[in-house]
């Protein structure tokens, strides 16, 4: 067996990443929650309701597991609607309870990064009309200075919207996500009011924070044509690209907002950020039915013979994780690799998924690109937003009717990867034996049993 390393460079974050929403349980004050008391909304009729029960003090013994398997950083939101529960009423208790989860993290040596908005808004927001109100950009603004001044000398890294483009199209284009539209003539008004929101945290969040970094999380889909050979195959995946993924980069580069028939110049909004917070789960083939056009937008299929998920939900396809990350490096700005992960009850795929990302990763390290860090999504089994507690990404599983706890075997490969700051032929023989001379290819001696 061959015997060698990746490893990373020193001062890189190993952490994991969880959602306000997904793991505090009983926000019963933002859409999320009134989403999930309506019909046929969420899968099975699920609901969050205690969640992971982080709002109730679990989050101490989840952080233990993080600092005990040798995390030094962990990515969170918190709740708007728990802060601003009515408009301009502020909730100084529930500001004191994130400052101790912060502080919870520091002194566990784990450094935190703060998400301003992770999918989920107060009620009342999105009664008055959501991100489709101009007045938006002006309310995200006065929760972002409240939580800045109140959370800042405890966080140095900040997320203003976590994948603006997956909350537009799952809320506004396939109406799986509230507000449940299926407008397309919404899509361009909500795309400027989200960029126009993000550059004025940026701005705020600097006033008060001149040393923070900021940036946003940014979700990257690889999509390939099913032919390509087949031009109408081609032009679609082309399209695909540039309305799902290159939308909101592009605009933050270059201050022009192009989207759909909609053309907005947003000088404003160029050099909004410090970092750039890249999501990746997988890639999906393009594969157009000439007699559906309605179906252009639709999720399409994975790649033959991809190895997928227990739900067909995620194809482990860590070439195009190399893809985003060379999408990402472009922008010439350090990167966080925000999320990345794959649901996976029984742990069946989670390793290999792991270790052949994880490897892409030292890739684009190698080569001497600004790679910051890396936090897997998640650290314990949380609700998945539409899909309820049917897909489980967490490295330690849950019972959310009991509450209880179990460790998965990738959770102890991710501590060995946190621990040497790398990865090792010996630890993917561990666990993911399967994949060992894809990850550390043989060289010819060990090929004649040198």
């Amino acid at each position: 067996m061959t015997r060698a390393r990746y490893q990373f460079p020193k001062d890189f974050l190993w952490g994991t990443a969880t959602a306000s929403h997904q793991v505090e349980g009983g926000n019963t004050n933002n859409d999320w929650w009134h989403w999930e008391q309506q019909a046929d909304r969420i899968l099975h009729g699920h609901r969050s309701n205690e969640a992971c029960g982080w709002w109730q003090g679990k989050w101490t013994e989840d952080l233990d597991r993080a600092q005990e398997t040798y995390q030094n950083s962990h990515r969170l939101s918190i709740e708007w609607s728990r802060i601003e529960p009515h408009p301009a009423v502020w909730d100084e208790t529930a500001l004191e309870r994130y400052r101790g989860m912060l502080q919870g993290m520091l002194d566990r040596g784990i450094e935190p990064m703060v998400t301003l908005v992770h999918f989920s808004h107060p009620q009342w927001f999105i009664e008055k009309g959501g991100w489709l109100l101009d007045q938006s950009v002006e309310l995200f603004e006065r929760y972002v200075r409240k939580s800045v001044v109140a959370l800042g000398d405890l966080v140095k890294k900040w997320v203003t919207i976590n994948e603006p483009n997956v909350y537009i199209y799952s809320g506004f284009v396939e109406g799986a996500f509230p507000p449940g539209l299926t407008d397309l003539r919404k899509v361009p008004i909500v795309t400027r009011n989200l960029l126009k929101a993000h550059a004025v945290a940026y701005e705020a969040i600097h006033e008060i924070l001149p040393e923070a970094q900021v940036g946003l999380a940014h979700h990257y889909r690889s999509f390939v044509p099913a032919d390509s050979g087949n031009i109408l195959d081609r032009t679609v995946t082309s399209f695909r690209h540039r309305a799902f993924n290159n939308v909101f980069p592009e605009a933050l580069r270059t201050g022009k907002m192009k989207m759909l028939h909609w053309r907005e110049s947003l000088p404003e909004i160029v050099g909004t950020q410090d970092f750039f917070g890249l999501n990746y789960y997988t890639r999906e083939t393009v594969d157009v039915d000439i007699s559906k056009p309605g179906q252009i937008l639709r999720t399409g299929d994975y790649p033959e013979g991809a190895d997928v998920s227990p739900t067909g939900f995620i194809a482990n396809v860590p070439e195009g994780f190399w893809e985003a990350l060379q999408w990402a490096h472009d922008d010439d700005l350090p990167i966080y690799i925000t999320e990345n992960g794959v649901e996976d009850t029984d742990d069946h795929i989670r390793s290999r998924f792991l270790a052949g990302h994880i490897r892409e990763l030292w890739r684009a390290a190698n080569f001497n690109w600004k790679i910051k860090g890396y936090y897997h999504w998640t650290l314990v089994d949380n609700f998945e937003w539409e899909r309820g507690w049917t897909q489980r990404f967490g490295l330690w599983g849950l019972d959310p009717k009991t509450q209880a706890r179990k460790k998965r075997p990738t959770a102890d490969f991710y501590a060995e990867i946190c621990k040497m700051n790398g990865l090792s032929s010996e630890v993917v023989a561990q666990y993911a034996p399967e994949i060992l001379d894809q990850i550390f290819p043989p060289r010819r001696s060990d090929d004649l049993g040198a």
